[in-house]
């Protein structure tokens, strides 16, 4: 694990992914708005949101990929929903929360290696525990036990699959062309694990 305190450029990149993503996570926002409506006809508005849920994990998968250190995801993804606070999310500040819980999950799996494992493994099983401890939040505040259990086993399967893609797939598919393009000091091939 790298114990080294963050540094100038540590805050830095930390600064501007929380930017880029409070602004790409309230977008995601309003496209979950649009389609509740479209499917809230046909009885399945509750199911609006949650293809869009991979992507409010990227800030912190992102973040904890590039500066390997304990927390960073963590902060970096409360300070994004902050950002989309204050740009105008309608469901204010209950996303600090659900961030929190997010920014958690991503980084369990790098934790538990030490951060020193970036494989799609880890990216995988990051997308999985963060959809673990966000449906558990959201099933907690939304009364998922009230529901139908094909409703809830839809919002779990919609949001997983959701997190597989943005999170644990694009998000490393963007760390590693940064890599590529020598934009990170180290050379993240040499020191992850096969994929």
């Amino acid at each position: 694990m790298n114990r080294k305190p963050l540094t100038l450029r540590d805050y830095l990149l930390m600064s501007l992914i929380a930017v880029v993503f409070g602004i790409v996570f309230l977008l995601a926002v309003y496209a979950g708005a649009a389609l509740t409506t479209v499917l809230t006809p046909l009885g399945l508005g509750v199911l609006g949101y949650e293809p869009f849920y991979g992507i409010w994990y990227m800030a912190a998968i992102i973040t904890t990929y590039l500066i390997r250190k304990p927390i960073v995801g963590i902060v970096t993804e409360v300070i994004a929903a902050l950002i989309e606070v204050l740009l105008g999310n309608m469901f204010g500040v209950m996303v600090l929360i659900s961030a929190f819980i997010q920014g958690v999950g991503v980084e369990i799996p790098f934790a538990l290696t030490k951060y020193k494992n970036y494989s799609y493994k880890v990216t995988m099983l990051s997308a999985l525990s963060a959809t673990i401890l966000s449906f558990i939040w959201t099933g907690f505040r939304s009364n998922y036990l009230a529901m139908d259990w094909r409703i809830v086993l839809a919002i779990f399967v919609i949001r997983l699959l959701s997190a597989l893609f943005f999170t644990g797939y694009v998000s490393k598919v963007i760390c590693d062309k940064l890599d590529d393009a020598g934009v990170l000091n180290h050379n993240l091939k040499a020191s992850e694990a096969i994929d």
